[in-house]
């Protein structure tokens, strides 16, 4: 879907001035992605890894929007959007079911390297957007946001906005024996990843029941996240997540 059919995100699309960004935002994001590539290299699931040499994500400079949008569009269908922040429930639903995810393009202070509440392009970009190369989540994630769009019960949304927060925000995954991450929030958080790393999250095994019945918590680290066996897991999850919503609306 091209830009110009999105209705509830047009006031929030903008562009990507590149050109603007200084020598020392560049050395910024070098340092975030240094800080975090230890932890990514040996922790990250196979598919983000995967995707982060796919979108061709450099180490030593901020990421050129459109050059990634054409590397993912050919293979699934995404595009990285400009946007100029946090986007309403409708534009943020109506963006994903069109296969184009919103990307703040300001990059966070350096007096937040470790946290920022506002989005930034970190965590948009290095969290979120390798995983948009794997054709079952970039499927599943799409999914989603024409299920949400679709929405107008405020407690219904809530309730299928858990399994957004606990598999694309801060997902884990077993493979070759061992947790692996893939949830932006773990990958571009330092604190979020030790903390899973070290044992200090219980990790249990996905149920879609249990998903929706965990409330979200945003003021402190995480205890108890879900790791699932498969990224067909969480598609089949998301599509009986629609039935049941569909009957509540």
């Amino acid at each position: 879907m091209p830009n110009d059919t999105l209705v509830a995100a047009a006031p929030y699309l903008i562009e990507q001035r590149y050109q603007d960004y200084t020598v020392d935002d560049h050395a910024e994001w070098a340092e975030l992605v240094r800080r975090r590539k230890p932890q990514i290299e040996t922790h990250a699931c196979r598919e983000y890894l995967d995707g982060y040499q796919i979108i061709g994500l450099a180490a030593d400079r901020l990421p050129n929007l459109k050059n990634i949008s054409d590397r993912l569009r050919p293979r699934t269908g995404w595009s990285t959007t400009p946007v100029s922040g946090f986007l309403p429930g409708a534009a943020f639903f109506e963006m994903l079911a069109a296969r184009c995810f919103p990307v703040t393009t300001r990059l966070r202070s350096r007096d937040s390297l470790d946290y920022t509440p506002e989005p930034d392009i970190f965590h948009d970009v290095f969290g979120h957007v390798p995983m948009h190369a794997h054709k079952v989540f970039a499927d599943f994630l799409q999914h989603y946001g024409e299920v949400c769009a679709a929405i107008d019960d405020a407690t219904a949304l809530e309730r299928i906005g858990r399994l957004f927060w606990y598999t694309v925000e801060f997902g884990l995954i077993r493979q070759d024996g061992k947790v692996k991450i893939y949830g932006s929030g773990v990958i571009s958080s330092q604190g979020e990843c030790t903390n899973v790393i070290q044992g200090g999250c219980e990790v249990r095994d996905f149920d879609l029941d249990e998903v929706l019945e965990t409330p979200v918590r945003v003021d402190r680290i995480h205890t108890r996240l879900f790791a699932i066996e498969s990224f067909d897991q969480i598609y089949d999850a998301m599509r009986e997540a629609g039935r049941r919503v569909g009957k509540a609306v």
